[in-house]
């Protein structure tokens, strides 16, 4: 996984966070979700590229 991935999820990560967070200081539902979404979208690709990690250096 190249550092330019990482970054990128990461970001998204961060992103949704700082959405999440307008959201719940305006009460936004909407961009709460839209948040949410990102930021588990962010951290599932992080998990993935980890576990491509793992097994590429298991070889």
């Amino acid at each position: 996984m190249g550092a330019d991935e990482k970054f990128e999820n990461k970001a998204e990560e961060l992103k949704g966070r700082a959405k999440e967070a307008v959201g719940d200081a305006t009460d936004n539902q909407q961009w709460q979700a839209e948040g949410r979404a990102e930021r588990a979208k962010g951290a599932l690709k992080q998990a993935g590229e980890k576990v491509k990690d793992a097994f590429k250096s298991g070889k």
